[in-house]
């Protein structure tokens, strides 16, 4: 990627933190085209740049990826802000209405403001083959939510036939679900203890502990 060329940015998130952080990025002036929004099981995001709906009326799903098991994602209320024009009034019914009735939607208006916003999610065994896949072409041991954004950026490429390069932004360290991750690639690792998993880890990644 040289300096000027336009990238995309692939975030696995719940919270929608750091997808924010890139649209405010992109509304600075960093060349982003398209801001892809990875979610585990827990799609509500998903659904929302979808649709226009935001639904939280549903089960909490305990995943491989438990900092992305949420349903009310925080900072998406500064995207609907930016969305509904700035205009807090409107805003804080949105709010008021997930509070009271678990459920918003927005206008059309500001549907179309989420234009440069992909949405699509990956469970749990979609996730696995990702850390197993990666492993294998490039020898790189990927953390669970990482691998959230890799299975739905391959499904992004899949649906627009988009390769304009990406950054895919790796959230956490392999060592924090380690089981989950040498599992993925061998289900031998299923019966070892979490410390001999460690050791591991370290000799199959060359990464100290």
């Amino acid at each position: 990627i040289k300096e000027g060329n336009e990238i995309n940015i692939v975030v696995p998130t719940g919270n929608f933190g750091n997808i924010l952080a890139a649209y405010y990025s992109k509304r600075m002036g960093l060349p982003i085209g398209k801001l892809i929004c990875s979610s585990n099981e827990n799609n509500v995001l998903t659904d929302f740049l979808n649709t226009g709906i935001y639904d939280k009326r549903r089960d909490l799903i305990l995943t491989e990826s438990p900092s992305m098991d949420i349903l009310i994602s925080s900072n998406l209320e500064r995207l609907i802000f930016e969305a509904n024009n700035r205009d807090a009034e409107k805003t804080k019914k949105l709010m008021e209405e997930l509070n009271e009735n678990g459920v918003y939607s927005i206008s059309n208006e500001s549907r179309k403001f989420l234009k440069d916003f992909y949405g699509n999610y990956a469970d749990t065994k979609e996730v696995y083959k990702a850390i197993k896949e990666v492993y294998e072409k490039e020898n790189y041991l990927m953390d669970t939510h990482t691998a959230v954004a890799y299975a739905a950026y391959e499904k992004y490429k899949k649906e627009t036939k988009d390769e304009t390069p990406a950054v895919i932004v790796s959230t956490a360290s392999p060592y924090k679900f380690t089981k989950d991750v040498l599992t993925s690639i061998d289900s031998k690792y299923s019966l070892m203890d979490f410390f001999p998993l460690m050791a591991e880890l370290e000799k199959i990644s060359g990464v100290p502990v």
